[in-house]
């Protein structure tokens, strides 16, 4: 990947909402929820953000639950990714 984030910021992938229910219903596009779970695919350095050091606590791989309204969503080669700051992420899946 060549997007290289600045600062706290991690570009995600957001993993696939469900198609269907849990008693099996099949969902239409529109009404799939998006999902808040996400692969981390890129980690910027850190450093100093608004006169305090940020150290980055997340790796490249990870799935990482974030806010629901946060980041910025992009386009790239075809796929979709959000850039958000590390603070938006709430939790670490393992």
């Amino acid at each position: 990947m060549n997007i290289k984030p600045l600062g706290d910021r991690v570009v995600i992938k957001r993993l696939e909402a469900e198609e269907k229910t849990k008693s099996g219903i099949v969902l239409p596009g529109q009404a799939k929820e998006q999902p808040q779970l996400a692969e981390i695919v890129a980690v910027g350095p850190g450093g100093f953000v608004d006169g305090k050091e940020v150290k980055m606590e997340v790796e490249v791989g990870q799935t990482v639950i974030f806010s629901k309204y946060a980041g910025t969503e992009i386009k790239y080669e075809g796929e979709e990714y959000t850039i958000i700051s590390q603070k938006d992420i709430l939790a670490i899946v393992s």
